[in-house]
């Protein structure tokens, strides 16, 4: 119910700014409305009634209070960006779109606008501006405006100079105090390292598909492991296997950012590995309250966090080279190999048959089960004319929304290409997911942020995947996971390089089914698929990281050898 005008809680000070994200004061704005004060209460406690319920996923009723609110204010920036953020949880994208840009229109420097509408256009594969915006990015960025998050800043922007920048900005929404108890255990060696990994994602998630085995394998001798969940409680089978996988599973999703900080202090936690970075239903606010004496940045998230509370970040030497470690905030601890996990339990089901996956019999597939929000009209451009160079090729897409399905069918014929050859593939589970790219020739991989898990998927089922480095540590990815598959080949020097060895690779069946044979001679010796070597890699890491601060020395970064050795880079 809408509050009592006459409550004096709900009044809002007239000098005062205006609850309505405008930027002016309160009496120069809706104060001047008739009914100015109760129209904005009632606004207010409709959006907090809203944003409640999104939290709890329930999103329809969530959009219906925000609809509500804006009927009576149409131009409230806060509502308008929960309204758009509802529509991306519900996947109406271009409705989504239509919200973010009436935001940007109203409102353009309210935190997250411009990056909301980049989001929610890329995910319709609407690049009708899309370079315009991006550059309003980057100008409002340099201005030290919060415009775009992190995480769709990889997307936008090939500047790991940017895109640390880009950390710093939203970093500093998170600063917090310490919690008062941190680091009451002796760092002396020889004991157990308490181990906790932070993440909403431990259910049926792509990252604990990854590091399930991970978990499982742990040195008990060494680690004691513990789980800081903060997602739902999903019920699947990968819910339930990583359950068993740790020494403690803690379940905190009641919990606020401090009461968790809190427990971690409390339970004298060593390490504490963030598994999720700035990807969605993150918690930076746990870690930034510093529970841990050593904090780490984890596989979740290809890119710096931007903040103090983060002393290390894994990574490998294809990831972030030697010399790129300027743009991270983190000290960067080289991997051997490639800082991705590995579920050698991992199945993969039956392979249907190509007319079954609605493929055309004696065609070359080329393939990209990325995100439609990873594509972008230079690449895309480039697989056109690939398409365009190779006889009776067709590229196999993972299904998007039904707006970016039209969107990419018109692009495809903007540029001579018949929407025909544009199949798309239906999301099915993941064993069966697995077994059909064994139907496709050649997995393309996208530019900025390119293939991860995707192409350790790619990889496993024994596709070639085809790549070439960019900038960032996004974009740098599947270089490494190349090399650890022992198939550096396939990484191309440059964009020409890529759309050029593309063309050579489909028009020679030879050269493909050779790689093929490759791969799956490797595939029991190569280290990405060595998840025992993985294993000592990481505890190699934990254990350096650890003695160090026993030592009283402060982080420094890391390289780690194949055989453990450790290597310090002050």
């Amino acid at each position: 119910m809408p509050a009592s005008p006459d409550d004096p809680s709900q009044l809002v000070s007239r000098n005062g700014p205006c609850p309505c994200g405008s930027g002016r004061r309160y009496k120069d704005c809706h104060g001047r409305l008739p009914g100015g004060d109760v129209r904005l209460r009632n606004v207010a406690i409709l959006n907090d009634r809203g944003t409640v319920l999104q939290s709890q996923r329930r999103y329809e009723e969530a959009l219906a209070c925000y609809d509500d609110a804006l009927a009576l204010l149409p131009d409230h920036p806060d509502v308008l960006g929960n309204r758009g953020n509802a529509l991306l949880d519900l996947r109406r994208y271009e409705d989504a779109a239509q919200c973010f840009a009436r935001l940007v229109d109203v409102a353009p420097d309210h935190r997250w606008a411009l990056g909301s509408l980049y989001q929610a256009r890329m995910l319709c594969c609407d690049w009708s501006s899309i370079d315009v915006l991006a550059e309003r990015i980057r100008t409002a960025m340099k201005e030290g405006k919060v415009v775009v998050t992190p995480f769709t800043h990889l997307v936008a922007s090939d500047s790991p100079a940017d895109q640390l920048r880009s950390a710093r900005l939203e970093a500093a929404l998170y600063r917090a105090p310490a919690v008062s108890s941190v680091s009451k255990r002796s760092a002396a060696l020889g004991r157990k390292i308490r181990v906790a990994y932070v993440s909403a994602d431990l259910r049926q998630h792509p990252t604990s598909t990854l590091s399930a085995h991970l978990f499982e394998s742990h040195d008990r001798e060494r680690f004691e492991i513990t789980a800081i969940s903060f997602g739902p409680d999903t019920g699947d089978p990968m819910r339930r296997r990583l359950e068993r996988a740790f020494d403690h599973f803690l379940d905190v999703r009641a919990r606020d950012d401090a009461a968790i900080a809190s427990l971690i202090s409390e339970r004298e936690i060593d390490i504490a590995i963030d598994l999720m970075g700035y990807t969605n239903n993150a918690r930076p606010g746990i870690l930034a309250r510093r529970p841990a004496p050593i904090q780490v940045a984890y596989l979740g998230y290809p890119g710096t966090m931007g903040g103090d509370w983060i002393d290390y970040v894994l990574a490998d030497p294809q990831a972030i080279p030697p010399g790129e470690d300027a743009h991270y905030a983190e000290r960067v601890v080289r991997l051997p190999d490639t800082y991705f996990a590995h579920d050698p339990l991992q199945r993969i089901g039956d392979a249907p048959t190509r007319l079954e996956a609605g493929l055309p019999d004696g065609a070359v597939v080329f393939c990209c089960f990325n995100n439609t929000y990873k594509i972008a009209p230079a690449t895309f451009g480039v697989w056109m004319r690939v398409l365009g160079q190779v006889d009776r090729a067709v590229l196999w897409l993972l299904a998007p929304n039904d707006v970016a399905r039209r969107n990419l069918c018109r692009e495809a014929a903007a540029r001579g290409i018949h929407p025909s050859r544009l199949v798309f593939a239906a999301r099915i589970p993941p064993e069966q997911h697995l077994a059909r790219h064994r139907l496709a020739d050649l997995f393309l991989d996208t530019h900025h942020y390119n293939a991860h898990t995707t192409a350790v998927d790619a990889l496993w089922a024994g596709l070639p995947v085809l790549t070439f480095p960019g900038t960032t540590m996004a974009a740098r990815v599947a270089c490494g996971l190349l090399h650890a598959a022992g198939v550096p080949e396939l990484v191309a020097r440059d964009r020409g390089d890529y759309e050029t060895r593309a063309v050579e690779l489909g028009r020679s069946p030879e050269a493909l089914r050779a790689l093929r044979e490759k791969l799956e001679r490797q595939r029991a010796s190569a280290p990405l698929f060595d998840a025992a070597r993985h294993r000592r890699a990481v505890e190699a890491a934990y254990g350096a990281m650890w003695a160090r601060r026993a030592a009283g020395l402060a982080p420094a970064a890391l390289d780690i050898a194949a055989d453990g050795r450790v290597t310090a880079c002050e």
